[in-house]
C-alpha cells in the first residue's frame, strides 16, 4: 500500500515541476519591450495598412494576461519576418474599438491574418510562434 503512495507523490511532484517550468517559460517574455519592427495599428490607419501583402495583427488589451504573454511572441515574429513580405503588428482593442467591433473581436488575444486586404485566417487564444509561422507560410 505504501508503494502506491510513493508513486502518487512522485507523480504529483513531476506535474508540479512541469507546471513551474511552463509558467517560467511563458512569464519570461512578459514586460519585454516591443520590437521596433512591430507595426502599430489604429482605427485610422487600419484600412491602409492591410491593403497589400500578408499582414498578421495581434488584437490585444493592456489588462489581458494572455495578451501579455502573446505580445513577445508576436514581437519576435516581427523580428523574424523583417526581410519577408509580411507585416506583423498589434492592435489595442481598448483604444481603437471601431475596427475591433467591425471585425467581431469578442475574445482576446485574437490574431487575424489578412492577405491583400481580406481576412484569410483567424486564431483565437494564446498561440505559440510555430503555429503563427505556419499560418503565415500557408498563405504564401
Amino acid at each position: 500500500m505504501a508503494y502506491y503512495w510513493y508513486i502518487i507523490i512522485i507523480l504529483v511532484l513531476a506535474i508540479a515541476v512541469f507546471m513551474i517550468q511552463r509558467y517560467r517559460m511563458y512569464m519570461s517574455g512578459i514586460n519585454t519591450p516591443d520590437s521596433e519592427k512591430l507595426a502599430k495599428f489604429t482605427d485610422k490607419n487600419f484600412a491602409h495598412q492591410i491593403k497589400n501583402g500578408i499582414v498578421l495583427i495581434d488584437f490585444w488589451a493592456e489588462w489581458c494576461q494572455p495578451c501579455k504573454i502573446q505580445g513577445p511572441i508576436v514581437s519576435q515574429l516581427a523580428e523574424d519576418n523583417e526581410d519577408k513580405n509580411v507585416k506583423v503588428g498589434k492592435f489595442d482593442v481598448e483604444k481603437n474599438p471601431k475596427i475591433a467591433q467591425k471585425l467581431g473581436i469578442k475574445n482576446i488575444p485574437t490574431i487575424i491574418i489578412f492577405k491583400s486586404g481580406k481576412e484569410a485566417n483567424r486564431l483565437v487564444g494564446l498561440k505559440n510562434k510555430k503555429a503563427l509561422a505556419k499560418a503565415i507560410s500557408e498563405l504564401k
